[in-house]
C-alpha cells in the first residue's frame, strides 16, 4: 500500500541528486512470464537507472483482445540521468533482447515483455514515438492497481487527479489478481 514516508524519501532522492523520477509498467504473456519480468527489471536496473520501488506482480486478463494467455504486470519507479528519448530507446532494446517482436499491423499482440513509460517526472511529452504520461494508463486496471500500490498520491500532470482517484473512476472491469 501507499507509504507517504517512502514517497517523501523519493522526493528527496530525486531532488538532491538531480535525477529523473520515472514510473514504468512491465507486462508479458509469453514464455516464462515471471522470469521475463525479473530479467527486464534487472536489465533496467543495470542499464537504465536505479530501481527504487517495485509493486507486487499481478496476473491480468488481456486488455483489448480475446484468446490470449493471461499477462503478468507490475509497476516500478526508477531514478535515471537519461532523457526520456534516450530511455525509451534503451527500453525498446531491452524488450528486443528478451524476445519481443513487434507486428506493425497488430496493436495488442502477445509479447514476452512490454515496458511502458507511464510518467517521466511531471513532464508532458508528445513526440511521434513517445507520449508521456502514457495516454491510456487511466483506462487500464492492470496499470492502475500496481501503480496505486506504490504511488497512490501521485498527481497525474494532465488529468490533475491522483492515481487513487483514477483507479476509483476507472470503468475497466478486467480481472487483475495478485500473482502468487
Amino acid at each position: 500500500m501507499f507509504n507517504p514516508t517512502k514517497n517523501k524519501v523519493l522526493s528527496v532522492i530525486f531532488t538532491d541528486n538531480y535525477m529523473n523520477a520515472v514510473y514504468l509498467c512491465l507486462g508479458g504473456n509469453m514464455g516464462d512470464r515471471k522470469a521475463n519480468m525479473g530479467l527486464a527489471i534487472a536489465k533496467i536496473n543495470e542499464f537504465a537507472g536505479k530501481v527504487i520501488l517495485t509493486s507486487s506482480v499481478y496476473e491480468t486478463e488481456p486488455w483489448g483482445v480475446a484468446d490470449q494467455q493471461a499477462y503478468l504486470n507490475c509497476c516500478i519507479v526508477i531514478e535515471t540521468e537519461l532523457s526520456a528519448g534516450h530511455l525509451i530507446i534503451l527500453l525498446l532494446n531491452i524488450e528486443k533482447q528478451l524476445g519481443r517482436t513487434r507486428d506493425l499491423w497488430q496493436t495488442y499482440e502477445p509479447r514476452t515483455i512490454d515496458i511502458d513509460i507511464l510518467f517521466f517526472n511531471n513532464d508532458v511529452i508528445t513526440e511521434e514515438h513517445l507520449m508521456v504520461p502514457h495516454p491510456r494508463l487511466h483506462l487500464r486496471r492492470f496499470v492502475l492497481i500496481p501503480l496505486n500500490e506504490i504511488a497512490s498520491n501521485y498527481l497525474h500532470p494532465v488529468l490533475n487527479k491522483t492515481i487513487f482517484k483514477l483507479l476509483e473512476e476507472c470503468k475497466d472491469t478486467s480481472s487483475v489478481k495478485l500473482y502468487k
